[in-house]
């Protein structure tokens, strides 16, 4: 070394520093590349990304080789830099400024900066790496198997399992929280139907279900004028009939196969009977996906839900379920149809006392729980442990209620003030007092 000039070898000095950013930024490149992209990338068969595919299954060795690299760099730079200090300030100020030069040196140019840029732009340093390090794998093959296998002792010793970790396995939390932070790259109504769709296991047929008192249905033992002007008038494709109760149900009859019958002079009880379709059941408490899985196997769209004990609670179509991931098929569900939510000059709602909760939740961003009763009637009853009279006032779930209009034991209408609205979580005192 006392041969090359000072020159040459702060050339090679220099040399080193670059192969050591090319160390550090391949470490982070590599290690902080988007999985899923590249998985995607080698699917389609580009180059690069097989190769870095094949450096990160084994990660133990891919570190192992890169920090090989880096430290046989780093040594060899510090070698260097102690002869070219000694020979420029002398063998005392020498190792002083080797120490404090080299580090701060290193520190920017081999660490910091060459690690910040892979972090930002990862695949623009892991492709090109992978050219380099592929290579130098089977070139530094047995220095790096002895490294590891010392590594793999020790950590065998504290009882860690080189080969464990969850691997690039997602949660359903963590892959809602990838499809949000997609942003513009998916359409935000694409991503609140991907969202949906891993709801559909924590929603169950009784959450959408249209409740037993509102199905539109048919007694057959009804007069038969009726009958025929109920089939005619009515707004649904399929409607339930059933014998003096609906709990003694029929079966669903198909109102064009009805229409059909009534236009050939052929429609009797008996023809109608004849043209029911088999009822399908399912239990409340089934979640919408295997609902759905259920509906495909079975050829069906419609079908009636059961409680633990058989009786019917309601009725439930595929349609509700392709609204619980797409939306509802209209532009605004509760002002301009079912009028369940009227919003009033005063920034108040009038709202329906039968309203299922969750679709309230969902129009209006409101937050009333929904892990009990499924309509806001039934959850304001049960807060209240008996059935109110009109003019009464309370705070629920952080919203003030005014209780317009009691019908029978139900409660038919209610005033909500979202603009008041205060979170439950606070410790308030709720009284519930007439106005």
């Amino acid at each position: 070394m006392e041969q090359l000039d000072t020159s040459t070898l702060l050339i090679a000095l220099g040399v080193l520093i670059l192969m050591s950013a090319y160390f550090s930024s391949s470490e982070t490149g590599l290690m902080t590349i988007n999985r899923y992209r590249l998985k995607h990338l080698a699917n389609e068969g580009q180059g690069s990304a097989l190769r870095v595919q094949k450096l990160l299954e084994r990660p133990d060795k891919l570190i192992g080789l890169i920090l090989i690299g880096n430290n046989l760099v780093n040594i060899a730079a510090t070698v260097l830099a102690e002869e070219i200090c000694s020979r420029l300030f002398g063998p005392i100020y020498g190792p002083i400024v080797t120490v404090v030069g080299l580090t701060l040196i290193i520190l920017v140019f081999a660490e910091v900066t060459p690690k910040t840029f892979a972090a930002i732009y990862p695949e623009k340093i892991a492709f090109p790496s992978s050219y380099i390090l592929l290579p130098l794998s089977v070139v530094l093959g047995f220095a790096v198997k002895l490294v590891n296998s010392i590594t793999n002792g020790v950590l065998w010793l504290l009882r860690i399992n080189p080969a464990g970790g969850d691997g690039d396995s997602l949660s359903r939390e963590e892959l809602r929280t990838v499809v949000y932070e997609a942003g513009s790259m998916i359409p935000q109504k694409h991503q609140d139907m991907l969202v949906s769709i891993l709801d559909l296991e924590n929603v169950t047929a009784e959450d959408i279900m249209v409740p037993r008192s509102e199905i539109f249905a048919i007694d057959i033992n009804d007069d038969w004028k009726q009958i025929q002007k109920k089939l005619t008038h009515s707004q649904h494709t399929r409607v339930l009939l059933y014998r003096d109760s609906i709990d003694d149900a029929v079966g669903f009859v198909h109102v064009r196969d009805a229409l059909r019958l009534l236009s050939k002079d052929q429609f009797t009880k008996a023809t109608m009977l004849r043209a029911v379709r088999e009822i399908y059941y399912t239990p409340d408490s089934t979640p919408l996906h295997t609902l759905m899985y259920k509906f495909q196997a079975e050829r069906e769209r419609i079908g009636l839900v059961v409680d633990e004990y058989g009786d019917i609670q309601g009725l439930v179509t595929l349609e509700d379920i392709l609204e619980e991931i797409i939306g509802d098929f209209t532009t605004s569900m509760l002002p301009d149809y079912h009028k369940e939510a009227i919003a009033q000059p005063d920034g108040s709602f009038l709202v329906d006392g039968s309203v299922n909760i969750r679709e309230l939740n969902k129009e209006l961003e409101w937050n009333f729980p929904i892990d009990g009763p499924k309509t806001l009637n039934g959850l304001i009853i049960e807060y209240l442990e008996e059935i109110p009279e009109s003019n009464i006032s309370l705070r629920l779930a952080g919203y003030p209620i005014e209780i317009v209009d009691i019908s029978g034991n139900m409660i038919k209408t209610v005033r909500i003030i979202p603009e008041f609205y205060k979170d439950p979580n606070q410790k308030v005192e709720e009284v519930d007092q007439p106005r």
